[in-house]
């Protein structure tokens, strides 16, 4: 018997791809980039995360290079890091891989399993639109007076992409659901599967 397994897995290694060629040499190639499943919000976090760079970049050079701060970088990084946040948070609402426990779904029965994965795709529905509105109630009451308190704009542009941030992750968990529907089970159910799959 074991050399049944030895001869197993001989065989695995054997039928896996090689890395190390004939000459001793470490061979290896990437596989081609291919960036057209990209969704939208995954470019829009891109572009927020390379301001924010620049600004920090800029903060270090006047902080370290010329000895003369700028006073402004250090709020508008903090900024940019929420909308980078919060627009890359969408990215794993698309992808459906927050955080989630699927341990317990291994041992529930396939009906109730499939329940509960349905309740779960409703209450993410829920806590997003319920954060949406919150945002907008929150940016109504706070109106032109809150002030950025380095710079002179209004808080509600943060708000405002904050607010984005949440109609989208509504939004994409909406579709998320619907795919869920479609196929009859989630990635709760089955952890192998992606939302590539159909």
């Amino acid at each position: 018997m074991s050399a049944d397994l030895g001869t197993a897995a001989t065989s695995s290694i054997d039928d896996m791809p090689r890395v190390m060629g004939d000459d001793g040499e470490f061979h290896a190639q990437d596989e081609a980039v291919v960036l057209s499943g990209t969704p939208p919000e995954a470019w829009v976090a891109l572009a927020f995360f390379w301001i924010l760079g620049s600004v920090v970049f800029y903060q270090f050079i006047t902080r370290y290079v010329f000895n003369d701060s700028a006073a402004w970088t250090e709020e508008i990084a903090r900024y940019l890091l929420i909308a980078t946040v919060f627009t890359g948070a969408t990215i794993g609402v698309v992808k459906n891989n927050h955080i989630q426990v699927d341990f317990f779904y291994r041992y529930m029965p396939a009906g109730f399993s499939r329940l509960l994965a349905t309740a779960v795709d409703v209450l993410r529905i829920t806590f997003f639109a319920a954060a949406t509105v919150l945002t907008v109630m929150m940016m109504l009451k706070l109106g032109s007076n809150s002030r950025m308190t380095m710079v002179d704009l209004p808080m509600n542009y943060v708000y405002g992409v904050c607010l984005l941030g949440f109609a989208a992750m509504a939004v994409r968990s909406v579709l998320v659901a619907r795919t869920h529907w479609r196929r009859g089970y989630s990635v709760l159910e089955r952890p192998e599967s992606t939302m590539d799959d159909r």
